[in-house]
C-alpha cells in the first residue's frame, strides 16, 4: 500500500491532460537547453518519470526532448542527472525494429546508464547486432584532444556490456567483433601497466608538483611485483589499463566458452590458419612473446589467457597480508582454473604445459579444507584431461567424494556445488566406472543435512545411484535418512560443544553418541563408503536413542522428503533389476515397514509407498509371489499387521490372492494355495470374532474386503476350498442381521461389507463362473475381440449397434 501523499502524486500523473503534459515538455527542454543544470532540472525530470511509469500506456517524447535527454544520458558528469534519463528513455524510447533509436547515442562515449538503456531496448537478434557494432565501435575509438580518461572510463562499461551479450545472443556478434574483442583482451589481460595509477588529489595545502610519483604494482604479500599486472597485484590506485585488465579476466571464461557460437563466413580462414599453426613446433613447446604474436587473435588469447591463469596460481601461495585478500585468492583460483579447463580443452596440446601447475596446486591445497571450493574446478580438470595425461585420479575423487562431505556437510555452498558438479558431468562420471557410487552414503549427508535445499539435486541424481550392487544398500539408506540427520547434528553439537561445557550436556541421545556401547551404530550410520554392509541389526535400539529427535525441525524436514525420493528409486530400481533383486527388496520392504524412525506421519507414507510399488513389482513379476511366499504369507498371518499397517497388509493380501496361481507360476502347487487360505481365513475369523485390542480402532473396512476377495480367488482355484469359504460368508451375513457388530461400529461399512460377501457368495455357487470372473486369464483381462475380424462379436457388435440406432429413429417418429 502506498501513503497517501504517494497516492495523491500518482493520482494526479495519471490524470494529467495532453495539453498540460506537452507545456510540461517543453519547459524540461527549455531547462535542458542550459549548460547548469540545477534542482529544478533534476525535480522536473523526477515529475516526468513518475507520469509515464504511472499508467500502462506509453507515450511517445517530441524528437527534440529525446534528443536532449540522449545527449544529457552520455555528456552529464552527474550520475542523478543520468538516472533520470536512462529512466524516462527506457519509458519512451521507440519499440524494438526501429534503428533510429541508436543514432542519438552514437559516437559518444558509453556510460554504464547508456549502456543499459541500449541493452534493454534491444529485443532482437537484429538489435543485439546492432548495439555490438555501436559497443565495439566505441571500444575502437582513439582519444583526441586529451580525452583518454573519458574514452577509457566508457570502455570500463563496455565490457560487462559485451558480456551480457554473449551470454544472451552470442550469435549476434560476427566473425570480425570476435577478432577485434579478442585482440583488445589480449591487449588489456598481458600489457597493463605494471605501476601504480596515479591518486587523484581532492585539493589542499601539499598539493603540488612535490607529490610522489607512483611506483610499481605490488604483490598481496607487500613484495614488489616482477611480473606484468593482473588481478591480484595492489595498488594504491589503479589506472585505467588495469580496470581494464581486471574486467577482461572477469568476462574471459564466458567469452571463451561462447565465441564459438559465432557464424560466420570468416570462420574458414581461421580454422586454416589454426590448422597450420598446430601442425608447427609452435603448439606443441612453450610459445615466446614473439612467436605468440603469429597467432590468430583466439590462439594468441588462449595464449595469454593460460599464461595470465599460470600467474594467478603462482601469486596465490603469496600469504596475504588482509583477510579479504585471501577470499579474494581463493576466488580467483577457481576462475583460474576453470579458465585453464575451457583452454585446454579447446587446445588440447596445452594439457601437456597445463599439467604440472595444476597437480602441484592439488597437491598444495588437498590439505586445507579452507580451499574445498577451490578443489571441484581441480576435480573437472582432471575429470577433463586426467586420461590424456595418464594421470591417476582417484586420490582427487576420495578427496571431493569422500571427506568434503564428510567433514563440510553443514556448508551450503559447498554442497550445492558438489551436487551441481555431479549433475553436470554425470555421464562422463559414469563413462569413467561411476566413481560417485563408492561414496553415495556421504553425498546423502547433504540431504540429510538440509533436505529442502538439495532435494531437487537428488531427485535428479538419485536415478544414477541405483545399480544391481547398490540397490538394496541404498534403499535401507533412505529409510534411514532421518536417522543420518540426527546423527549429523549430534556430531556437529558434540563437536561444537565439548562435554565440559554446558551446551554439550542435556541430551540423552547425545550421551548416547559419545557412549562407547553405542559407538558402533553411528559410525555405521556416518560411513563414507558403500559395501560395508546393507544395515544393521540393532535398528531398534537406534530408534529409540534417537527417539527424542523425532520432533527436531531437521528431522522432520528430512522425513518430509524420504517418500518422494522413494518413488524416485522404485522407478529407478524396476529398470535395473532382475527377479532375484526384486525379491530382495519385497523382503527389504516387509522388514522395514517395521522398522521405522517414529516420526509424527512418516510410518504411514512409508508404508504407503510400499504399497503403491509393492504392487508394481508384482504385476511386473508375479513369480515374486512364489519366490517371497513364506514372507508375505508370514506377514499376512500376522493379525497385528491388520492395525498397525492396514495399508501395507491390504496390498500384500491383494497381491496373495491375485498372483498366487498356477497362470502366474508353475510353480504355485494346491499345498500352497490351501496353506494360504488357512492362514488369511484364520485372520479374517479373528478379526471378525472379536473387538480390536484395546487402544486400537477396527480393521478398516479395505481389509476384511480385501481378505473376503483374497478367500474366495483362492477357493476358485481349489474348488475344495469353496464350502468353507460360503459357510464363513453366510455367517457374516447372519451375524450382521443382529444389529452392530463388534469389529465395526459404522452401519454404511458394515452393509458395504455385507454385500460385498453376498457377491462373492453367488459367484461361488458357480464355480467355473467364478473362476473365469475371480482368476480370468491373460487374454481376458487385454481383451482384443472388438479388434478380431476372425471373431464373431464385432458383427454382432455393429448388428445390435444398427438395431438400437433404427429403434431409437422410430420411436422418435412415434412421439
Amino acid at each position: 500500500m502506498y501513503a497517501t501523499g504517494s497516492e495523491s502524486l500518482i493520482k494526479q500523473a495519471r490524470e494529467i491532460q495532453e495539453a498540460e503534459l506537452q507545456k510540461f515538455y517543453c519547459r524540461i527542454s527549455k531547462l535542458l537547453q542550459g549548460k547548469d543544470h540545477g534542482h529544478e532540472t533534476i525535480n522536473s525530470l523526477q515529475r516526468l518519470r513518475l507520469i509515464l511509469s504511472a499508467t500502462k500506456f506509453s507515450r511517445t517524447l517530441p524528437d527534440e526532448l529525446q534528443r536532449r535527454l540522449a545527449s544529457l544520458l552520455v555528456s552529464s558528469s552527474v550520475e542523478q542527472l543520468q538516472v533520470l534519463s536512462s529512466a524516462v528513455l527506457r519509458e519512451t524510447l521507440p519499440p524494438t525494429g526501429q534503428g533510429q533509436k541508436y543514432n542519438v547515442l552514437d559516437n559518444s562515449p558509453l556510460t554504464s546508464h547508456a549502456a543499459g538503456l541500449l541493452l534493454s531496448q534491444a529485443g532482437s537478434q537484429a538489435d543485439l547486432a546492432a548495439l555490438s557494432s555501436v559497443i565495439l565501435r566505441n571500444l575502437e575509438g582513439r582519444p583526441s584532444d586529451g580525452s583518454s580518461h573519458t574514452l577509457m572510463h566508457s570502455h570500463t562499461h563496455t565490457l560487462p556490456l559485451l558480456n551480457a551479450i554473449i551470454t544472451y545472443s552470442p550469435e549476434s556478434l560476427t566473425e570480425d567483433h570476435v577478432t577485434l574483442l579478442s585482440k583488445k583482451m589480449v591487449d588489456w589481460l598481458r600489457y597493463a601497466t605494471a605501476q601504480q595509477g596515479t591518486v587523484v588529489s581532492s585539493g589542499g595545502f601539499f598539493t603540488g608538483p612535490r607529490s610522489r610519483q607512483p611506483g610499481p604494482i605490488a604483490e598481496l604479500d607487500g613484495s614488489v611485483s616482477g611480473d606484468f599486472f593482473t588481478v591480484l597485484c595492489v595498488s594504491q590506485a589503479f589506472s585505467e589499463d588495469q580496470w581494464m585488465n581486471v574486467h577482461s579476466f572477469s568476462m574471459l571464461r564466458r567469452w571463451l566458452l561462447t565465441y564459438h557460437s559465432v557464424t560466420d563466413g570468416n570462420m574458414s580462414q581461421d580454422a586454416e590458419d589454426r590448422s597450420e599453426i598446430e601442425g608447427s613446433v609452435v603448439s606443441m613447446v612453450s610459445v615466446t612473446s614473439s612467436s605468440s604474436r603469429l597467432l590468430p587473435p583466439r590462439e594468441r588469447l588462449r595464449e595469454k589467457a593460460f599464461l595470465y591463469c599460470q600467474r594467478l596460481i603462482e601469486q596465490s601461495d603469496r600469504k596475504a597480508v588482509k583477510r579479504a585478500d585471501s577470499e579474494l585468492q581463493k576466488a580467483c583460483l577457481v576462475e583460474a582454473v576453470c579458465i585453464l579447463d575451457c583452454v585446454c580443452v579447446e587446445d588440447s596440446p596445452l594439457v601437456y604445459r597445463a599439467f604440472p601447475c595444476v597437480k602441484a596446486l592439488y597437491g598444495r591445497l588437498s590439505a586445507d579444507l579452507a580451499y574445498a571450493r577451490v578443489l571441484l574446478p581441480l576435480a573437472h580438470f582432471y575429470l577433463n584431461h586426467g586420461d590424456a595425461a595418464a594421470v591417476d585420479s582417484e586420490c582427487v575423487w576420495r578427496l571431493v567424494f569422500g571427506r568434503l562431505p564428510a567433514e563440510l556437510f553443514n556448508e551450503a555452498l559447498l554442497a550445492h556445488e558438489v551436487l551441481s558438479f555431479l549433475r553436470l558431468n554425470l555421464p562422463l562420471l559414469q563413462h569413467r566406472g561411476a566413481l560417485h557410487l563408492t561414496f553415495f552414503p556421504n553425498l546423502l549427508k547433504f540431504l540429510a543435512w538440509d533436505s529442502p535445499a538439495v532435494i531437487d539435486d537428488f531427485v535428479d541424481l538419485l536415478p544414477s545411484l541405483v545399480t544391481a550392487g547398490t540397490a538394496v544398500e541404498l534403499l535401507h539408506s533412505l529409510l534411514d535418512l532421518p536417522c543420518l540427520s540426527a546423527a549429523l547434528f549430534l556430531q556437529y553439537r558434540s563437536a561444537c560443544f565439548p562435554i565440559s561445557e554446558p551446551g554439550g550436556r542435556g541430551l540423552s541421545s547425545l550421551e548416547a553418541f559419545r557412549s562407547p556401547a553405542h559407538r558402533g551404530l553411528f559410525l555405521f550410520l556416518l560411513r563414507g563408503e558403500a559395501g560395508s554392509g546393507d544395515t544393521i541389526d540393532r535398528l531398534s535400539v537406534l530408534h529409540e536413542i534417537l527417539a527424542e529427535a523425532a520432533d527436531w525441525p531437521r528431522v522432520v524436514q528430512c522425513a518430509q522428503t524420504v517418500p518422494v525420493l522413494l518413488h524416485v528409486y522404485f522407478n529407478a530400481v524396476v529398470t535395473v533389476a532382475d527377479g532375484k533383486l526384486l525379491a530382495q527388496i519385497i523382503l527389504v520392504l516387509l522388514e522395514r515397514s517395521s522398522l521405522l524412525l517414529n516420526i509424527h506421519k512418516y510410518t504411514p507414507e512409508i508404508h504407503r509407498v510400499f504399497s503403491c510399488h509393492l504392487l508394481r513389482m508384482c504385476k511386473l513379476r508375479p513369480s515374486l509371489v512364489v519366490d517371497q511366499w513364506h514372507e508375505l504369507l508370514e506377514f499376512a498371518g500376522t493379525t497385528g499387521n491388520v492395525y498397525s499397517k492396514d495399508d501395507l497388509y491390504t496390498h500384500v493380501v491383494w497381491v496373495l490372492g491375485e498372483y498366487l496361481s498356477v497362470s502366474c507360476d508353475p510353480r504355485c502347487t494346491v499345498e500352497r494355495i490351501t496353506s494360504c487360505f488357512e492362514s488369511l481365513e484364520a485372520v479374517l475369523f479373528e478379526i471378525t470374532s472379536s473387538a480390536p485390542p484395546p487402544g486400537q480402532s477396527g480393521p478398516a473396512p479395505r481389509v476384511i474386503t480385501s481378505l473376503m476377495s483374497a478367500l474366495a480367488k483362492l477357493a476358485s482355484r481349489s474348488h475344495d476350498l469353496i464350502p468353507r469359504v460360503s459357510l464363513f460368508l453366510s455367517k457374516m451375513r447372519t451375524l450382521s442381521r443382529g444389529g452392530s457388530v463388534p469389529w465395526c461400529s459404522n452401519e454404511e461399512d458394515v452393509v458395504a461389507i455385507v454385500t460385498r460377501g453376498e457377491e462373492l457368495l453367488s459367484l461361488l455357487k458357480l464355480p467355473s463362473v467364478a473362476q473365469s470372473v475371480l482368476t480370468p486369464p491373460p487374454r481376458a483381462t487385454t481383451p482384443q475381440w472388438h479388434r478380431d475380424t476372425n471373431s464373431a462379436l464385432p458383427l454382432r457388435l455393429r448388428a445390435l449397434t444398427r438395431h438400437t440406432d433404427s429403434h431409437t429413429h422410430t420411436h422418435t417418429h412415434s412421439h
